[in-house]
């Protein structure tokens, strides 16, 4: 009897789901949220650190255009556990690489090779998981798959950075600190990824896509691109996707800088534990508490309804980054409950996009074109991250909001408040059915 989809003799998926979605969380986060604190912490300015690290998000934007290639050849679950291993050796890569004189060039280069195989897990870890498991099961498990990622993102944006704030605090060698935790984080996927070899079920139908060749893909990618942009206010939708986040898109690369630069640069001189501790649990705590909010309130007045509630709360207590900028607080715990607020109302808000997206990507070719419209989402915090450091720069020299150059991070964050004008602009312009998001019975 197989252990596929269809066996009876399954494994039981709490063996693989926790540790397949941790691996999947975690190297997004070290990409994405790691090197942002690691280079600023070794000596790297915040525009070149910004413009760099924006970069990094380039895989997971053109990632539906090599998706479809993965079910030409092997098997999901080969995939997956490959992507594992590489990611780990990317991790030892970056360990060995960080106590160099060269470390931000060659390590951006591992960081980028790791990106492009993180990208490509997430395309093999969820279809094996749609592969491996009944419909009845695949409903069951998503609140499992979701918790499991998002203990990623407290492992990942919390627990590391502790880590490496202890670190460099007791090493007294902020290389070394982070060395060790990639170091760590290198085990940790070289370990999961034998315990996959092992515990991973072979599915019944996780084989290579018969009947299909790099040709007839190519062609069918390409009318999908064209049907979707064929679509119904296209424009207005293209808009909203990559301008409605634009606020928190500027501000994702400039936070951290931000907490840990010293007091007479503008920032509020926190350690790397302290911004560990605010990323990893009050931050996290505070986005999923919007985030469950969020859904709710769409389940029972619809998108449409609550689509202007939630750009307001996504983007005006961008105001606290302001006031905690001119007014620089010690206490750790009003900065604290800045950052919980703000990461509360930008998780609230974040749900109208996402189900905006589903929205859009309904009709033929769903799922090809909800992978577009998540490409177009990456893409919207790539552009405005890169240009992010320059901007501070540029503000740091000139006296616009802050008393003289040094403080940047005032000016920054003003104009941060500015574009949210640009997010409630594009909010105007996007159609959505006033029934769509409601609960079934409402629509009765």
């Amino acid at each position: 009897m197989n252990k596929g989809s269809k066996g009876n003799n399954q494994r039981n998926p709490w063996i693989w789901i926790p540790t397949l979605y941790v691996a999947e969380g975690l190297p997004y986060f070290a990409v994405n949220t790691l090197t942002v604190l690691m280079y600023v912490n070794m000596g790297i300015g915040v525009k070149e650190m910004a413009f760099y690290t924006g970069w990094l998000y380039l895989p997971w934007v053109i990632k539906p255009f090599w998706s479809p290639f993965v079910d030409l050849f092997k098997t999901k679950r080969l995939w997956t556990i490959t992507m594992q291993l590489l990611i780990g050796v990317c991790m030892a890569a970056v360990a060995f690489l960080l106590p160099t004189s060269f470390f931000f060039s060659s390590t951006l280069a591992a960081f980028w090779l790791m990106a492009f195989f993180s990208a490509t897990h997430d395309i093999a870890a969820d279809g094996y998981y749609m592969l491996e498991l009944s419909p009845h099961q695949q409903a069951a498990f998503v609140g499992v798959r979701s918790t499991f990622y998002r203990i990623a993102s407290i492992i990942g944006q919390g627990g590391l950075v502790i880590l490496a704030g202890f670190l460099e605090q007791h090493l007294g060698n902020v290389p070394a600190a982070w060395s060790w935790v990639f170091m760590l984080l290198s085990v940790f996927f070289l370990l999961v990824g034998l315990y996959h070899i092992r515990f991973m079920p072979k599915a019944t139908d996780d084989k290579p896509m018969s009947g299909v060749n790099a040709k007839s893909i190519v062609k069918d990618f390409g009318m999908t691109f064209v049907t979707f942009f064929r679509k119904p206010f296209v424009v207005s939708a293209l808009a909203f996707m990559l301008l409605y986040r634009l606020p928190e898109a500027l501000c994702i690369k400039l936070i951290q800088p931000f907490l840990v630069s010293p007091r007479d640069m503008g920032g509020l001189a926190l350690t790397t534990s302290q911004v560990g501790f605010i990323n990893g649990t009050i931050g996290v705590i505070a986005l999923l508490l919007g985030g469950i909010l969020g859904g709710i309130a769409i389940s029972r007045g619809g998108l449409k309804k609550w689509l202007w509630p939630m750009a307001l709360s996504l983007t005006l207590p961008c105001i606290f980054y302001c006031l905690l900028a001119m007014s620089q607080p010690e206490s750790f715990f009003w900065i604290s409950s800045a950052v919980f607020v703000e990461q509360f109302g930008y998780g609230f808000g974040f749900s109208a996009y996402m189900l905006y997206l589903i929205y859009f990507s309904r009709g033929e070719s769903q799922t090809s074109h909800y992978a577009f419209c998540t490409a177009f989402m990456a893409l919207g915090m790539m552009i405005p991250g890169m240009f992010a450091g320059w901007l501070h720069e540029y503000f740091s020299q000139h006296h616009i909001f802050g008393a003289d150059g040094e403080q940047g991070f005032i000016n920054f964050f003003w104009l941060v408040m500015c574009t949210c004008v640009i997010t409630l602009i594009v909010c105007t312009k996007v159609k959505i059915d006033p029934e769509f998001g409601k609960k079934a019975k409402e629509n009765a």
